[in-house]
């Protein structure tokens, strides 16, 4: 049966049916929100509006969380701009949206019931969010650290809308160890996709190793997004966080090298058109057909290379990781590998050179 009553200047319609009545062995009758584990007590008169009200209040509560404990913080965050307002209004990408929703499914099943205050201890509640990654994805530590970026996410909205005061999955470091932020594209294997890619996807490449943006992001470039001193995204596909990239020279000679079409995009298919599905396909067939879809390169890997451009262009590594949404700590490992390391041997090999050729100046003059 539903019931409607005014109450506080507002209408709350409940349905009573919904009220699970227990009579103790004194006799006296206990109403309960609903039946099963976890239901409140209702402690107004039964019939009167107070008892309506509080039943309309403890039947929202289990529809949309406690506001104090993690079910309820999932329910506010998923109703947050983040996700539910589009890619460049502050929204996540809808890729991120699908591939984040089982975990915060598992957070609410698994953390639900904890008073969102408990994250505030760090040192206790660390060791239950290992455990946690241990017991769901013990043999899939991609797995695990994606988790935990969903639940840290989670967290920093919560600190944002004071509800905690840090996030204790800051500093938590990650499960899986394979790391390609130290990964780049060479002259030689660019050289070689070149000798067999078509001409769309070689400048899909070419872009891709001098801006340093994601697939995704490349894709929906738009000529409005290049101004006439830099690229600029105001938001990107991966973090949300826009994307500010100088037109240093190289940068721009290739921009003015890309056709124009009737699309608004600056990457297009050989029609002329916008890419869509078919780009993955023909970029894995053009890996191919260059011998190096087994060389452990990916798309992905290009940011590595345009790191290193930037650095070789005279950017600091904190213009580089806030171009690239990095750390620094990323681009400066890649700077010592790949700059660095062949700077240090090209430095080596003057030396040696002006020593063997000290070494036959005296030689020469010795025969003399």
């Amino acid at each position: 049966m539903g019931l409607t009553t005014s109450g506080l200047g507002m209408a709350a319609t409940v349905n009573l049916d919904s009220v699970y009545r227990v009579v103790a062995k004194s006799g006296i009758a206990y109403y309960y929100a609903w039946k099963g584990k976890g239901a409140p007590r209702l402690k107004a008169e039964p019939g009167s509006a107070a008892f309506v009200e509080e039943l309309a209040a403890a039947l929202a509560t289990r529809r949309n969380g406690d506001r104090s404990k993690m079910l309820g913080l999932t329910h506010l965050w998923l109703a947050s701009d983040a996700w539910t307002k589009p890619r460049g209004q502050g929204g996540m990408a809808d890729s991120t949206k699908k591939n984040w929703k089982p975990f915060v499914k598992a957070i609410q099943t698994d953390f639900g019931a904890l008073r969102i205050i408990q994250f505030d201890r760090a040192t206790v509640i660390r060791p239950i969010i290992k455990r946690w990654l241990d017991r769901r994805w013990k043999d899939h530590p991609r797995q695990a650290d994606m988790a935990k970026q969903v639940l840290s996410a989670m967290l920093s909205f919560a600190v944002d809308q004071d509800l905690l005061a840090s996030n204790p999955c800051l500093g938590m470091k990650n499960r899986y160890s394979s790391d390609r932020a130290d990964r780049i594209w060479t002259e030689a294997d660019m050289a070689r996709l070149a000798a067999k890619a078509p001409p769309q996807i070689m400048l899909a490449a070419r872009l891709a190793a001098l801006t340093g943006l994601r697939r995704g992001d490349l894709l929906r470039l738009s000529w409005s997004h290049v101004g006439k001193l830099a690229i600029e995204l105001p938001s990107t596909g991966k973090t949300g966080t826009g994307a500010l990239i100088p037109l240093y020279g190289e940068l721009k000679a290739l921009l003015k090298e890309i056709p124009r079409t009737a699309s608004t995009l600056v990457l297009n298919n050989s029609d002329g058109l916008p890419w869509k599905s078919g780009f993955g396909s023909s970029w894995n067939k053009a890996l191919i057909a260059a011998g190096l879809q087994g060389e452990d390169l990916h798309y992905h890997d290009f940011r590595g290379t345009a790191a290193t451009r930037m650095h070789l262009a005279g950017w600091t590594n904190r213009e580089i990781a806030e171009a690239l949404a990095w750390d620094e700590d990323s681009v400066d490992r890649i700077i010592r590998r790949y700059v660095q390391r062949d700077a240090l041997l090209r430095d080596m090999i003057r030396r040696m050179d002006r020593n063997d050729r000290r070494t036959d100046s005296e030689k020469t003059a010795e025969k003399s």
